[in-house]
């Protein structure tokens, strides 16, 4: 694991990043709209190094007496997936769930793609390229991010269908494929070195679907990132909206090389390649979901509210959301599937059934955070009124109390408020209804993954003194997912220009 030092610097790359309503961003580590988040990244790196995390972010030593990072493990047992599992949960718990992409995303990335090309069949040499990209990142850490390739609205509104791709392969060369277009949304791509693209991009090559990676400083490449999230400079009032803001964004390409070594062949969709990020997922928003449960813990201890019933049973529903969810990560790697290169993967049912779950209690979860304070949590003050000459008395007879001071009370008060209230909970609200499909392709990937349709159906019948057909249900696990909404085009209208 490269230092913290060293993932910074490798971020002064050349690369061209544009953040919407801020114009050029000339070097994301000092930027004010990427700094923080830098920032966070060079921390993660470095926890690495820290002897407190050393069990939960290391191996056991191996056979040579050293120890390796979970993060970038590739998994041959269930061991190894409880061991990535709880480095996952520990390391998201500190950005509440807020950074959902870092590089062991990046390494499950590497490891899906590898699964991917296997699947697809199109031979030993793709195979030994995927390992060897794989292999790289592994070795050295190498910040990969994912997209799956889908066009932006303008694109998919082109009049003409052929020209409605992401992407235009302009010609091929003995280094490589020069692409032209332009990705639509994934995350994190200006704190990342590389970008998966996914097959939806639309290129093919002798009839395959291609996908490939692209390093964000390469030339021709700019990544084009969403309005930062609102904040607020104080930290007080904003703890997490300072230092955990993604920034999803756009990749456009402009005649962008990309090496051979670096292209892949894959089946239509992102699926092959995402399994082990669904699982990465789990853990991202369950750590949110935990998060807030702490959260409305220390709450109603602070509004004296930790004896009364009504908020008990708030944090019940709670407790059960968070339970539900650990019982399902739990059951994914005790439970693993091998794949055809000798990885061990979670178990897919278990994972979708623990997404599904928190597709469904997302809104209540911050339903109750924002219930449980009560009304001071609309009212509570800043760090400056509780200093200010005329105010500071008559704050801390209002806010203090019951072993709080003002202070300390408006602190977590303004921390329930960034996690529930503020524009980075509306970012990840809103990225969370379209992460890896949404709740309809989760659903469907749970309809695929559960085994136990005939076996239960069946097991039915013995209870009856009849004699019964037996039952098939083999054609509800057959269904492909839920097809990607289309977007229509309007009409072309002859004489006007477009």
């Amino acid at each position: 694991m490269r230092t913290g030092a060293e993932y910074r610097e490798a971020l002064r790359d050349g690369r061209v990043v544009y953040v919407m309503g801020e114009g050029r961003v000339d070097d994301v580590t000092t930027h004010p709209a990427t700094k923080a988040v830098v920032e966070e990244y060079v921390t993660w790196h470095d926890l690495h190094r820290d002897p407190d995390w050393a069990d939960i972010l290391l191996t056991p030593l191996d056979a040579n007496g050293k120890r390796h990072p979970w993060a970038l493990t590739a998994p041959r047992s269930s061991a190894d997936l409880i061991g990535m599992g709880r480095s996952f949960a520990k390391t998201c718990f500190l950005s509440a769930g807020n950074i959902t992409h870092d590089p062991a995303y990046g390494n499950l990335i590497a490891m899906g793609i590898v699964n991917a090309v296997a699947e697809h069949g199109a031979g030993a040499e793709h195979v030994a390229r995927a390992e060897a990209y794989r292999a790289m990142i592994a070795e050295t850490g190498r910040f990969l991010t994912f997209s799956g390739g889908s066009p932006p609205i303008g694109h998919r509104l082109r009049a003409d269908p052929a020209e409605r791709a992401a992407l235009k392969l302009v010609r091929e060369t003995d280094k490589g494929i020069v692409l032209t277009g332009h990705i639509g949304m994934h995350t994190s791509p200006c704190y990342a070195e590389d970008v998966f693209v996914g097959s939806l991009c639309g290129v093919q090559l002798d009839g395959h679907p291609v996908s490939f990676v692209v390093e964000v400083g390469a030339k021709g490449v700019t990544t084009l990132c969403r309005k930062i999230a609102a904040r607020e400079k104080n930290p007080f009032l904003a703890p997490l909206s300072n230092r955990f803001d993604e920034l999803d964004g756009q990749l456009w390409l402009d005649e962008a090389l990309i090496p051979w070594e670096r292209v892949f062949l894959i089946d239509p969709g992102p699926e092959g390649v995402a399994r082990w990020l669904m699982w990465h997922h789990l853990y991202g928003w369950g750590s949110r979901a935990e998060f807030s449960l702490g959260l409305a813990l220390a709450i109603a201890d602070a509004m004296g509210l930790k004896e009364n019933e009504a908020t008990v049973e708030y944090l019940i529903d709670l407790m059960t959301t968070v339970q539900t969810i650990r019982a399902c990560q739990t059951a994914a790697v005790h439970e693993p599937q091998p794949t055809l290169t000798g990885f061990c993967a979670p178990n897919q049912g278990h994972v979708m059934a623990g997404g599904i779950t928190l597709f469904k209690t997302r809104q209540q979860i911050s339903e109750i955070l924002r219930i449980v304070p009560g009304s001071s949590l609309v009212v509570a003050p800043s760090d400056s009124d509780l200093v200010a000459a005329d105010l500071a008395a008559g704050l801390e007879d209002a806010f203090a109390g019951g072993g709080y001071s003002a202070a300390q009370r408006a602190a977590l008060l303004q921390l329930a408020w960034d996690h529930v209230s503020s524009g980075l909970d509306g970012r990840e609200s809103a990225f969370e209804l379209h992460a890896s499909g949404g709740m309809p392709s989760w659903r469907g990937r749970l309809r695929k993954s559960f085994t136990d349709y005939n076996e239960l159906a069946n097991a039915v019948l013995k209870q009856l003194d009849c004699d019964m057909p037996p039952i098939d249900l083999g054609a509800i696990p057959a269904a492909p997912l839920a097809a990607r909404r289309v977007n229509t085009a309007p009409p072309q209208v002859s004489g006007v220009k477009k």
